[in-house]
């Protein structure tokens, strides 16, 4: 009994924490709980929320728009909102563990009502040159952590296996039965919401150019990468450490495949969408959000291994760390805008059809 009413006392506790710092963003010390029909999630923005060069943030404040600042202590960077198609926006910052905090931080903040919201994940990524190109649009119906594991160092590891990375608890690469309580490492969406928002949006035309055309003509030996951007679904690898190169992009799809049971396909790399979906999940459980009314797109701004020719390390070091940046940048933010507005102006335009449908 002590443990419940202790349990009960720290929750009390932080909601009143977040109250006065909620309040502080007002001249008083009341505030009106402001309602949200759907939540943006982005996870960067580069400098600032207009006028510069854009992170993933850019495009919803300046074209959605999302013109009212709210602050945010409790989270990475100040919400922007739009009071008459009462959608919100929020920035996680970059990784699992500023997601977590963030989505916490956000579902649990008493100024807003997230009791009937949709969340829509909209970011870049990296994408499987065996499934798709860059500039992409790809809707997840299947998140993997790619953090929680044991690691054996390869240089370490006996002979006979492929990889170092093993599942927790467990003692060799890929070991069956998978554990039941998978503790944080598979998460699973509404299927049936994730097919209608792929089924919406799947007939967009996404930007295309001759340098991506060059770029992807570079990846002569896969099919699906030299394929112009289109809208598809598949499954994401989320992991903290940015990996890329051949033999990971291997390891990413046997991963994905043995934690879905075989049903999902690696198709992006991303770096925050399990810490996000934990959070979620958690807020979920108390009734604060409704889990089975989240989404996760991710547009691809480069690809998760290297074209024949060239070393992981060249290709990393092309695409990510130098001047220009990803070849696919501004197109893959172009596509999170417009296949992730699509879908956000859908449900609040028709607000009346989907308030209790999914």
């Amino acid at each position: 009994m002590y443990k419940n009413v202790n349990k009960i006392l720290i929750q009390c506790l932080f909601l009143i924490k977040v109250t006065v710092l909620a309040s502080q963003t007002y001249n008083d010390s009341t505030f009106e709980v402001l309602p949200v029909k759907v939540v943006v999630v982005t996870m960067f923005e580069l400098g600032e929320d207009m006028g510069d060069r854009p992170g993933e943030f850019q495009n919803w404040v300046s074209r959605f728009p999302l013109n009212d600042t709210i602050l945010f202590p409790l989270g990475y960077r100040n919400l922007r909102y739009n009071k008459d198609k009462q959608v919100l926006g929020v920035v996680t910052g970059i990784g699992t563990a500023r997601a977590a905090a963030t989505i916490m931080a956000l579902g649990s903040d008493p100024r807003f009502d997230f009791s009937k919201a949709y969340w829509v994940v909209a970011g870049i990524s990296g994408v499987d040159p065996l499934d798709a190109s860059v500039g992409s649009a790809i809707w997840a119906e299947w998140i993997v952590d790619g953090d929680l594991a044991h690691e054996i160092d390869a240089r370490e590891t006996p002979k006979e296996w492929e990889t170092g990375y093993i599942p927790l608890r467990k003692s060799q690469p890929f070991e069956l039965p998978r554990q039941k309580d998978n503790e944080g490492v598979v998460y699973h969406l509404n299927g049936e919401l994730v097919d209608w928002a792929y089924s919406l949006t799947k007939d967009l035309a996404l930007e295309d150019n001759d340098v991506l055309a060059k770029f992807r003509g570079l990846y002569s030996g896969f099919p699906n990468a030299q394929r112009p951007p289109k809208v598809l679904k598949g499954a994401q690898l989320a992991a903290m450490t940015y990996w890329h190169g051949a033999l990971m992009n291997d390891w990413a799809n046997k991963w994905v495949d043995y934690w879905s049971n075989g049903q999902a396909n690696f198709m992006t790399s991303a770096m925050e969408e399990t810490g996000t979906l934990q959070s979620l999940t958690f807020l979920s459980n108390a009734g604060e959000v409704d889990f089975d009314r989240v989404l996760v797109l991710r547009t691809a701004s480069n690809y998760t291994m290297q074209y024949e020719g060239i070393t992981a390390a060249e290709s990393l070091s092309g695409e990510k760390l130098a001047a220009g940046g990803y070849t696919a940048f501004i197109p893959s933010l172009e596509a999170a805008y417009v296949v992730g507005s699509k879908v956000v102006n859908e449900l609040i335009n028709n607000w009346d059809v989907y308030k209790d449908k999914y």
